[in-house]
């Protein structure tokens, strides 16, 4: 049996990640492909447990250090109890926010550094990596603004000022520079069927 392949769509707030997970995977699966759709943080019962401290509570509930454990404690749930029993029986896993979210948050814009959070995520997770990183990409303003017209109240993440999300944004920018194979920028402007086109673009290499 193939080995199936991990997809993670990344972004800052309000980029447009909910919509195409679920175009993604129904095209995919048009393909005769399983999709197992899941997320960060989360996707495991015990990293699910984990989200609610990540994303509850005020904005200074967690520091930067305290927030880059948890969310790896999280991942390193997720990868052993939902993702690689997924790509054993061929299943392609296509996660909301993945490994890259860290790097982006907590690494750039959080200033702990993206190589100490690549430690933390290589010693929980022992380095696992997706087979592509789909980045969608818009200003920060933008993306706020369109984050708060869907929820109308950020979580405590989601809710940072934009200086922060504009960190986020060239964090994502500084990993795709050094990992250009793995990593790809996804114009996020747009309709919706627009996007998705790019996004299936970014991946068709990785098709059987």
């Amino acid at each position: 049996m193939t080995r199936g392949r991990v997809i993670a769509l990344e972004g800052g707030e309000g980029v447009g990640k909910s919509t195409q997970l679920k175009a993604l995977s129904d095209l995919l699966a048009k393909r005769g492909i399983e999709v197992v759709l899941t997320r960060e943080p989360g996707g495991s019962e015990g990293a699910e447990a984990i989200r609610e401290l990540l994303l509850q509570g005020e904005e200074k509930r967690w520091n930067a250090r305290a927030e880059a454990l948890l969310f790896a404690a999280a991942r390193s749930d997720h990868v052993e109890k939902t993702i690689l029993p997924a790509l054993e029986r061929g299943a392609w896993v296509i996660s909301d926010r993945f490994l890259d979210s860290s790097l982006a948050y907590q690494g750039e814009a959080g200033g702990l550094g993206i190589s100490r959070v690549r430690d933390l995520h290589e010693f929980g997770s022992e380095d696992f990596l997706p087979d592509r990183t789909l980045v969608l990409t818009l200003e920060p303003s933008e993306g706020v603004l369109r984050a708060k017209h869907r929820d109308g109240e950020a979580d405590r993440i989601g809710g940072r000022s934009p200086a922060y999300h504009g960190a986020v944004l060239a964090g994502f920018r500084k990993l795709a520079e050094q990992e250009p194979d793995r990593v790809k920028l996804i114009d996020a402007s747009g309709n919706e069927a627009t996007v998705t086109a790019r996004l299936m673009a970014a991946i068709a290499d990785l098709m059987p």
